[in-house]
């Protein structure tokens, strides 16, 4: 995972369990490592595509200005929480606090406190496909069936897709891509995938064989993952032109394990046969 940190953001705070301390006040120094993923920016370049820097500095000095509280643990977890709740994109981070003239009847240099927090939510790319029945039905159906479960952010359009593999003589595919976002874990949405795909009475007989609806998991946050059941990113996400064009049509700026999906998309050789709907 990608980091940004900041060190040394102080401002005054009145934190503490004596009341001279919140009456008086203390400089408190804060140290933020935000673990975010900046392969979009370092493509498009935005800032608008990064976590600005500078106003989760000013966030900081605003919970250090906050409260007050009397422990320098709680300090630091309202700078965390702030952070999360603020800023989706980041996917965890790490706080120190410094209270540097704590009152402690001894010499000393400083007194810090460090904290890791995650994100309760998680981002997740799923791609739907189906070419039994009614496909176009199947899949709306399929929607409001994750939508009762997930929050979903965005929807691709539908595509045309000419089949990829499997046994021959297959319908063409109807395709689309959606972005949710969820407090489920990757398996656990895995696991919601395959029981919607059971209730439009998905089989498994024969690999990449028609089948009445497809939910496959392409991303989850930045997980890089590789067990039994799951491997994500998903291992032939980058060469599937019907993943690819409707997830970049839905986002532009899209990135697959650093590259752009709009290029991987025109690079894919299946993508000249797609139909945008």
């Amino acid at each position: 995972m990608d980091r940004i940190s900041i060190f040394g953001i102080s401002a005054t705070g009145y934190h503490g369990v004596f009341d001279h301390e919140k009456r008086d006040g203390q400089k408190f120094i804060i140290d933020v490592v935000l673990h975010v993923d900046i392969s979009r920016a370092a493509a498009s370049d935005n800032v608008l595509d990064t976590v600005h820097y500078g106003e989760v500095s000013e966030l900081v000095v605003e919970q250090i200005q906050a409260g007050p509280w009397d422990l320098i643990e709680k300090l630091g977890n309202e700078i965390a929480q702030a952070i999360l709740t603020t800023y989706r994109s980041v996917l965890e981070v790490d706080v120190v606090v410094h209270k540097p003239q704590a009152p402690i009847p001894v010499p000393f240099t400083d007194v810090t406190i460090s904290l890791n927090r995650k994100q309760k939510q998680h981002t997740a790319i799923i791609a739907l496909g189906a070419n039994l029945g009614d496909p176009q039905a199947t899949l709306a159906q399929a929607l409001k069936d994750l939508g009762e479960e997930l929050e979903i952010l965005k929807v691709s359009p539908v595509a045309i897709t000419k089949p990829v593999g499997g046994p021959p003589e297959q319908p063409d595919y109807t395709n689309q891509v959606i972005e949710v976002r969820t407090e489920r874990s990757a398996h656990e949405l895995l696991d919601l995938c395959q029981s919607i795909e059971a209730k439009h009475h998905r089989t498994r007989t024969v690999r990449w064989e028609a089948r009445t609806l497809d939910l496959d998991l392409i991303t989850f946050d930045q997980l890089r993952l590789n067990d039994e059941r799951l491997t994500l990113p998903h291992p032939r996400a980058a060469i599937r032109g019907f993943v690819l064009a409707p997830w970049s049509w839905m986002d532009p700026d899209a990135v697959l394990e650093g590259q752009l999906v709009s290029r991987l998309a025109a690079e894919a050789a299946d993508t000249k046969d797609i139909i945008r709907l």
